[in-house]
Parts: C-alpha cells; sequence; structure tokens
C-alpha cells in the first residue's frame, strides 16, 4: 500500500508563505507521480501542481509563479512551496501519488488525509 502524511498546514495572512510536506511510503510499488490538489468548501478537489519521474511539472493557472513543487532524491517526500498567498487559497490541501504495484501494469490514485491551510486577509 502507499501510504501519504501530510504535514505543514496552518493559518497565515495573505501575502505570507507556507511549505507543505508529504511523506510517502511506497514499499512493494513503483510512483510514477507526485502530486498537491486542494478542495475549498462547496467546491470541487483541483489540481494544484504535480510532478512526474522525468521531472515534469504542472501547475494550475492560479497557482503557477506562486507555487513551487520538488520531491526528495528517492521521491520518499514531496513538498510544496507557497508564495504571496490569497485568500483563495485557503483549501484542504492533499497529498496524491499515482503508482502501480511491482510488476502491474495498472495505475492507482492515493491520497493523504489532508492538511488545513487557511489565509486570511
Amino acid at each position: 500500500q502507499v501510504q501519504l502524511v501530510e504535514s505543514g498546514g496552518g493559518l497565515v495572512q495573505a501575502g505570507g508563505s507556507l511549505t507543505l510536506s508529504c511523506e510517502v511510503s511506497k514499499t512493494g510499488f513503483t510512483v510514477e507521480a507526485l502530486g498537491w490538489y486542494r478542495q475549498a468548501p462547496g467546491k470541487q478537489r483541483e489540481l494544484v501542481a504535480t510532478i512526474s519521474g522525468d521531472g515534469r511539472q504542472n501547475y494550475a493557472g492560479s497557482t503557477e509563479g506562486r507555487f513551487k513543487i520538488w520531491t526528495d532524491n528517492a521521491w520518499k517526500a514531496v513538498n510544496l512551496g507557497m508564495a504571496n498567498l490569497k485568500p483563495g487559497d485557503t483549501a484542504v490541501y492533499y497529498c496524491n501519488a499515482v503508482a502501480r504495484r511491482y510488476g502491474r501494469t495498472n495505475l492507482n490514485d492515493y491520497w493523504g488525509q489532508g492538511t488545513q491551510v487557511t489565509v486570511s486577509s
């Protein structure tokens, strides 16, 4: 099983910064991509940023230039640096892994429990 544990959320004023971290446990699995998603109250979960095995990064338009995703060399952690935060960034942030079991071809999504980020105006 792939297990993801987020940390680093909290309350910050508009214009401030936060870094979210996600510890990735992936014994027996190959992780193809890691990412961060968020869900605000009354809204659907949306992509924030992803990073693939070849290093390609993808950002939501609303976060590009303000947020940065990176991993450690072993892909056992994925981080999200957030700068110039806005009240509209308030949401529960979820860590995501796209992974397949060794010897299998089918990919599955795995999710962390989420961490709350609240940006006050």
